[in-house]
């Protein structure tokens, strides 16, 4: 990944959602949908282009605040019951990224109906028209039955639309929606199985491209959007990160590879996003079925980061932080022989910054006990010696470094958390 390199922003974006569909079946392709249809109306309104392309990711992110599965399956009702506290905390995630800050302010009122905004402001602060555009198209896209003909549901659903202009929704929007949900095309892309490539076609403008530089900011706030599901693990990624930074650094790497460590460091649990945030805030000892649903997210990270073909070095370091030498790791069971150097090395940070770090229900260990465990997984060839080795002669740096990180990524952390308690 050059300097040279361009990513699209919408690509990652996707990444995000495709994370989250895993979660359940109910909720696949939804923040695609919502993101085409917001766009279409967006288009039949006569807005910028920049608007346009605002609308297709704020789409794209809308319910990026929907930690648990019981907010996911609540979101898919017609009319939600106390919808503001996922919105407001996409809009705090979102926010700490400037390229997205825009696109976070339509998120934080997707959820507020037109005659709830008094036609213009809510609880004293504008709420933008590209909101009630995403509200609309949010609703839309959860009356659509997955197990039915879309066509044969246009006429009902138009009609359930219709009859909430001037209420629930903007009688502009209406008119606008009504008009371009006339054409067959429009319902016919909605449900197609290439929805992204017909998103990622609609989407213009080199802005909403990412060089390579960039990227280190967008993965950290992929790794904010992963661990702040739960207090266990809201600083995880950011020690991860740190660590195989540096472990890298001292072991060799070229400063450009340096960054590409930090990057999958944020990036390498990108697959709990699919894991229910009821079984990562169980304190108590997994099932065994809720254990194997965790053992999920290295083959989820992997799947999804493999779409992109650019970050392909990225996702194998980042992806094969639980395989282990001796190939009793997960989930490909891969050997030392098949695994770059760049994952041994993410696997040495991962358990780490695992043993040391402070979770709310245990301390993490002293410096005597965490190399203990390392010595141990060495010697039973699951983890490399030599990066291990590396990590005992710049201890104090390394840990150093890693409770800075954890730290920082605390203090946001408890931030966004006061913003989502501030907003009732």
């Amino acid at each position: 990944m050059g300097n040279e390199t361009k990513i699209k922003l919408l690509d990652l974006i996707m990444c995000l959602s495709d994370a989250m569909d895993f979660i359940d079946p109910a909720v696949v392709s939804h923040h695609k949908q919502v993101a085409y249809i917001a766009y279409s109306i967006g288009t039949e309104m006569g807005l910028s282009l920049a608007q346009q392309n605002e609308l297709l990711l704020a789409g794209a992110l809308h319910d990026i605040g929907a930690f648990s599965l019981k907010e996911r399956k609540d979101i898919l009702q017609f009319e939600i019951d106390n919808p503001s506290r996922h919105a407001e905390a996409g809009y705090a995630l979102l926010k700490l990224f400037e390229p997205l800050s825009s696109v976070a302010s339509i998120i934080r009122f997707h959820h507020i109906s037109w005659d709830q905004a008094k036609r213009a402001e809510f609880k004293k602060q504008r709420v933008p028209v590209a909101s009630h555009i995403v509200h609309l198209a949010d609703r839309v896209a959860i009356l659509i039955n997955k197990k039915q003909e879309v066509l044969g549901q246009v006429s009902g659903i138009r009609e359930r639309i219709k009859d909430k202009s001037g209420t629930m929704f903007m009688p502009q929007i209406v008119d606008a929606f009504m008009n371009s949900s006339s054409k067959e095309y429009l319902w016919l892309d909605i449900v197609s199985p290439s929805i992204h490539s017909i998103l990622s076609h609609k989407l213009k403008g080199s802005s909403f491209e990412l060089a390579s530089e960039d990227m280190i900011g967008f993965s950290k706030l992929f790794s904010r959007i992963i661990d702040f599901k739960s207090p266990f693990t809201a600083t995880h990624s950011s020690g991860v990160a740190v660590s195989a930074e540096l472990l890298a650094r001292l072991s060799g790497f070229t400063e450009s590879d340096c960054r590409m460590m930090r990057i999958a460091g944020y990036l390498h649990d990108l697959g709990k996003l699919a894991v229910p945030v009821e079984i990562l805030n169980k304190p108590a000892k997994l099932k065994e079925s809720e254990f194997n649903v965790i053992r999920h997210h290295t083959f989820y990270t992997f799947r999804i980061l493999e779409t992109i073909p650019s970050l392909k070095v990225i996702n194998k370091w980042a992806s094969f932080h639980h395989e282990r030498l001796n190939g009793s790791g997960y989930p490909f069971h891969l050997k030392k022989k098949n695994l770059p150097i760049g994952s041994q090395i993410m696997a040495v940070a991962d358990v780490f910054t695992a043993i040391t770090e402070n979770r709310p229900y245990r301390a993490g260990m002293t410096r005597g006990n965490a190399l203990s465990v390392l010595d141990t997984m060495a010697n039973d060839s699951a983890l490399n010696k030599e990066i291990i080795a590396v990590l005992k002669a710049n201890y104090n740096e390394i840990d150093s470094a890693r409770m800075f990180a954890q730290a920082s990524a605390t203090r946001e952390y408890k931030g966004v958390d006061k913003k989502i308690r501030e907003f009732k």
